[in-house]
């Protein structure tokens, strides 16, 4: 078996499993962690629980202006890279076949070009996000594993994809295999590391906003 047999069946076949049990078993976990029952009597006028949740998790997609100058940039740089992963995984046309394998959905793909810059972008706001967290004191305090960990399971699907389009050092064969192994990495990783974050925003802030809404307080 070759390195690309290797990485195209069991790596990533494996891979998917532990990605999916992740997921399952962390969303099982939460939700079924015990909860005491908030006695506390809503404020006159607060709105339903359901739209105190969007509220609060619209409000938290950008900065008050009192803590905008020192933030905005971390800010913005994650919008890049997030946006940026979103359109290179969803938008390339080999990404598009391969989900269209295991899920039967299609669309249109993007210029191979497009995509290109998106990766180079995108690659340039993830060194960016680890050169703030490298320099700034607080940030580099609060870093364990877990954080640097995250970081290079994300950048290296997009630099090992972007080496594998290009054909740049090695057999196109053997950067696809590294590239899919990297994926792989990365679905073994999300479920367990602080990527899961991708699922877990959408219950904190809501979770935040409705907590706010029933007190009363202005978001």
């Amino acid at each position: 078996m070759s390195l690309l047999d290797f990485a195209r069946g069991p790596a990533l076949e494996y891979a998917f499993a532990i990605f999916l049990f992740g997921i399952l078993w962390r969303i099982a976990s939460l939700f079924l962690l015990p909860r005491a029952k908030d006695r506390s009597v809503p404020r006159p006028g607060a709105p339903a629980a359901a739209v105190s949740a969007a509220r609060g998790f619209v409000r938290h997609m950008w900065l008050r202006p009192p803590y905008g100058q020192s933030t905005v940039f971390a800010l913005v740089n994650g919008y890049i890279f997030h946006v940026g992963l979103a359109i290179i995984v969803f938008g390339f046309g080999p990404h598009i076949l391969f989900i269209n394998g295991l899920t039967g959905l299609s669309w249109p793909n993007l210029p191979s070009g497009v995509i290109s810059v998106v990766s180079v972008v995108t690659l340039a706001a993830l060194a960016a996000a680890l050169v703030r967290r490298l320099t700034s004191p607080v940030l580099r305090l609060l870093s364990g594993f877990n954080d640097y960990m995250s970081w290079l399971v994300t950048t290296a699907p997009v630099l090992t994809g972007l080496l594998a389009v290009s054909h740049l050092g090695a057999k196109y064969e053997t950067l696809l295999a590294v590239h899919i192994l990297s994926i792989a990495v990365f679905l073994i990783w999300f479920p367990f590391g602080k990527l899961f974050h991708a699922f877990l925003v959408f219950v904190t802030r809501s979770q935040t906003g409705a907590f706010y809404g029933r007190r009363g307080v202005q978001i």
